[in-house]
């Protein structure tokens, strides 16, 4: 599938700013049934940028902005082309071991609720696989999707599972703590899902969990939909937890407060046209 992404994230200050670091992971990567035509980085002010990557692979880039500065505009658009592979990942940049992934993350550690309900998904599916599915497929009726979450805030995994209620955040993390409970490698992913039905651009990306399965490897599982990665995703950056993985993270000198404003749009010309 031919996907094209617009991703537009604008700070305003209540005051001016003498400068701003940010550090962004927008970019993704090319491996097996994802492949980059292209991509780019625009900044509607004076600024240096800094490609790299960080420790999990992901692709990186520092944004430095001196000021004074009241707002900043941070687009990135580009094309990808992607295959079905039934959320099964090979071909990615893969530094580190999967055994880093069992550590416990401020988003997604597990508590005993979420510990009994992995342990009751592993009984009655009787392999790692099928609890993975029967995860995802448990989360999914258990925590609604919320259109409004709280804001400026990202829970933890144990404060979702208790709330019955989340965003795309929450229901990542949830599967994050509940797999690791089980001693299996988790990891959050961050990237853009298309969606036929959309009715105008939304005010986030995506995010889901990917989950190191004995004999498969490492495999997607988004349980907001109760569905595994197909065409219709693009796999941006990975981490822990959401934090590790964030589009957008920064610093700023200079007093006020902040306002946020984001854009994104995922089209498929064929598919829309």
């Amino acid at each position: 599938m031919r996907l094209i992404i617009q991703h537009a994230t604008i700070y305003s200050f209540a005051e001016p700013q003498s400068r701003l670091v940010q550090l962004l992971r927008v970019t993704p990567s090319s491996y097996a049934g994802q492949n980059v035509v292209d991509w780019q980085i625009d900044v509607d002010c004076d600024a240096r940028l800094k490609a790299g990557r960080d420790g999990h692979g992901n692709e990186t880039t520092m944004l430095y902005v001196n000021g004074p500065i009241r707002r900043i505009r941070v687009a990135v658009a580009g094309e990808v082309l992607t295959d079905d592979k039934a959320g099964m990942v090979g071909g990615s940049p893969e530094p580190l071991p999967p055994i880093l992934y069992t550590r416990p993350s401020p988003y997604a550690a597990p508590d005993r609720a979420i510990a009994e309900f992995a342990a009751a998904a592993l009984a009655d599916a009787g392999d790692p696989l099928g609890a993975m599915h029967a995860l995802m497929a448990g989360i999914h009726r258990r925590i609604a999707f919320d259109q409004a979450p709280p804001a400026n805030r990202v829970r933890t995994a144990a404060e979702a599972f208790a709330a019955d209620k989340g965003s795309y955040l929450d229901h990542a993390h949830v599967m994050i703590a509940a797999a690791r409970s089980l001693g299996l490698p988790t990891r959050f992913v961050s990237g853009y899902l298309f969606r036929s039905n959309d009715d105008g651009p939304r005010r986030a990306g995506h995010g889901w969990a990917e989950v190191h399965v004995p004999d498969y490897g490492w495999i997607g599982f988004d349980a907001v939909n109760d569905h595994c990665p197909d065409a219709n995703y693009v796999r941006v950056a990975t981490g822990l937890d959401h934090g590790e993985a964030a589009p957008l993270l920064g610093a700023r000198t200079g007093g006020g407060s902040e306002y946020l404003e984001v854009s994104v749009s995922v089209t498929a010309p064929e598919v829309t046209a």
